[in-house]
């Protein structure tokens, strides 16, 4: 055999070695993974590892991605492939976490075939691209006792999420009953609740029937969601009782609520010493506006829990204070009572499933819950109730107090910033009570109750009831508060998008934690806020802080120069005679020029000092950049050097002892 020959037998054993190198370790390889995403992206948590590990019968999973037509689409549809890559890969883990007991199954549903109408008939969304082409990118979870259960569409705006979602549909899947929640409150949080022929009466009317909260809306996906009326006297029939901005509750429903709660009900309050949604009907007079309350308390109730809510005072933090324009063509400004907590502040407790993940929960002039001390006194508190405090601020929180509804129907940013004094403990927000409480009406209470007369049949008679109730929790109960109402309504928890209410923050998260914490499914709770993360910036933040400090000062200066050249400007128009202004060469038309050119200046001064301040954050995030993408290249280089290195030694090494041999 010549050379020739040899070469070629030799380069064809090469490439057959190559290739079966490649086969082996992509076999090999696919248990050997490494997951450097932010949280981990790629790695199941163990909330998912859970609820497969509970699985009991064989599930299967269709990923239904219209991959032939995404490559015919516009940019927007061909962006979805990479999330395609992501899902798919996910999904991939719950194959290898489940032993066995998930299959999963890739469908590219091409026109007028059987898995397009498959895919239409699941309820998976379908765009369409072409004529015949059309768009899905969804999922169908199925058992093998007929359940099946979809993702219609896999939203951008819930890429985060995919890993609860996912996990949501298989624990509901396998799950025969849902739990039923009861809804109590004094706002139209479950929207109106007409027939047709009322909704069609309302529409001839020109009126809209309101629609449910969104975060209502979000729970009737998982439960069955009821109403219960503010004057009911019973309690029953139901596994989780939201009480939501009780407000003037009569005797018998705040008993109905103490009974549910001692019979082991579980049971979520939410206060509030002034709702922003509680608003004054529209037309009212501003006198009966004034005299609209929008608070809510339930002290009778918290007191035998061992909590209570103070009147008129809200929670404040300077480090926590968010920005925001409380009236229209109003510049944001910092709100000492809008606070978006944060685990970098120690906002959550990092030990509780309900919490624990949390990222971003912003509150809106929330109350403050204080311990009342264990004792058997006229608090009538148990000693044996256990509080665990789940949101609070930070350590340099503080309360502070209103004059009244005024101040905060026509708020004051800065005015109340100023008067703000720094704390040195964090103020709590939330708390989850467990134990045995005592009852708020250990004696029962009295009801009164009408009957017809017996002498008179036209007239009815009073009568007063005894009813007795327990005294005590028979069994441990759990109770989570919440001093803040607004922090789940749609104004906060929520924004409009393209795809409809999208999810803002972990607002909706921490009360979604609570419910299914209470209701036992805590593998849910542990996965929900794990997506939605947001990568804290600090150098940058600190930064914008004291540039901001830095320039406050002299914007001060110039809105208060402003504000007074405005003011003179407007008095002179004000004493001008009728007509006068009009005169060329007047005294009145000289000095108004010399006001509004003052005032432009001012405004040109103060937009100076905004866009330095604007142009220093700005160069430190190019000083950031090129950092970030000088950092890969010095790394190579390092290496290269330190190899190179390293060879010349070993090169060196090697002649000094061939030259001695």
């Amino acid at each position: 055999m010549n050379r020739t020959i040899r070469a070629i037998v030799g380069a064809g054993l090469v490439l057959v070695i190559i290739f079966s190198a490649i086969s082996v370790t992509q076999n090999i390889g696919k248990s050997l993974k490494l997951d450097i995403t932010d949280q981990r992206l790629y790695t199941l948590s163990d909330g998912t590892k859970s609820i497969l590990g509970k699985l009991n019968q064989p599930i299967t999973a269709k990923l239904y991605y219209a991959k032939t037509a995404a490559l015919k689409g516009p940019d927007q549809i061909r962006f979805f492939n990479n999330y395609y890559e992501f899902v798919r890969a996910l999904l991939e883990e719950y194959v290898s976490a489940s032993n066995g007991m998930v299959e999963l199954e890739i469908v590219d549903p091409r026109p007028f075939s059987d898995d397009e109408a498959q895919a239409m008939k699941y309820g998976l969304q379908r765009f369409p691209i072409t004529e015949e082409e059309s768009f899905f990118f969804g999922l169908v979870v199925q058992t093998q006792f007929g359940v099946e259960k979809a993702i219609p569409f896999f939203s951008p705006e819930r890429q985060n999420f995919v890993e609860y979602d996912v996990s949501y549909l298989i624990d509901t899947a396998v799950t025969r009953q849902k739990r039923k929640i009861g809804v109590l409150s004094s706002l139209p949080v479950m929207g109106d609740d007409v027939s047709g022929y009322m909704a069609e009466m309302m529409m001839r009317q020109g009126q809209q029937p309101r629609p449910a909260w969104t975060f209502v809306e979000q729970l009737r996906k998982q439960y069955e969601v009821e109403t219960v009326a503010t004057d009911t006297n019973d309690i029953n029939d139901i596994d989780i009782l939201l009480v939501i901005h009780p407000k003037g509750l009569p005797e018998p429903t705040l008993f109905a609520i103490d009974q549910f709660v001692l019979k082991g009900g579980r049971t979520i309050v939410c206060v509030d010493p002034h709702c922003f949604m509680d608003r004054p009907p529209q037309g009212m007079q501003m006198q009966m506006q004034m005299q609209h309350s929008s608070s809510s308390e339930l002290n009778k109730l918290l007191k035998s829990w061992g909590l209570e809510m103070p009147a008129s005072t809200f929670a404040g933090d300077r480090n926590l204070a968010l920005k925001a324009s409380m009236r229209a063509n109003q510049r944001p400004e910092n709100i000492i009572g809008y606070l978006g907590l944060t685990p970098e502040g120690s906002c959550f407790a990092k030990d509780h499933v309900v919490t624990a993940e949390l990222n971003n929960v912003r509150f809106l002039f929330s109350g403050v819950l204080n311990e009342v001390a264990d004792s058997s006194d006229a608090n009538n508190v148990s000693p044996g109730i256990e509080r665990t405090p789940l949101v609070t601020t930070s350590s340099r929180g503080n309360t502070f107090t209103i004059s009244g509804p005024y101040e905060l129907m026509f708020l004051d940013g800065p005015s109340l910033m100023k008067k703000f004094v720094d704390g040195a403990k964090p103020v709590s927000m939330g708390y989850l009570v467990t134990g045995r409480p005592k009852s708020s009406f250990p004696d029962g209470i009295e009801v009164e109750s009408e009957s017809p007369d017996p002498n008179d049949p036209n007239e009815t008679v009073t009568t007063t009831t005894q009813v007795a109730g327990l005294t005590e929790a028979e069994e441990d109960c759990a109770i989570v508060v919440f001093s803040d109402v607004d922090f789940i309504s749609d104004a906060i928890a929520y924004q409009t998008s393209f795809f409809g209410k999208m999810v803002v923050g972990d607002n909706s998260t921490l009360m979604l934690n609570a419910i299914e914490d209470l209701s036992g499914s805590s593998d849910l709770a542990s996965i929900r806020s794990r997506g939605n993360f947001k990568r804290p910036f600090k150098v940058v933040d600190d930064i914008e802080k004291q540039a901001e400090a830095e320039t406050a000062a002299e914007v001060d200066k110039i809105n208060t120069q402003i504000a007074g050249f405005q003011g003179e400007l407007q008095n002179v128009l004000t004493t001008a005679k009728q007509g006068e202004e009009e005169v060329i060469g007047s005294t009145i038309v000289l000095k108004k020029k010399e006001l509004e050119l003052k005032i432009h200046q001012a405004q040109r001064q103060l937009r100076q000092v905004r866009m330095t301040r604007r142009e220093r954050i700005e160069q430190l995030g190019n000083k950031l950049r090129q950092a970030n993408m000088l950092g890969a290249p010095l790394v190579i280089l390092v290496i290269a050097v330190a190899l190179g290195l390293c060879r010349s030694v070993r090169k060196r090494h090697y002649i000094s002892h061939a030259s001695d041999a």
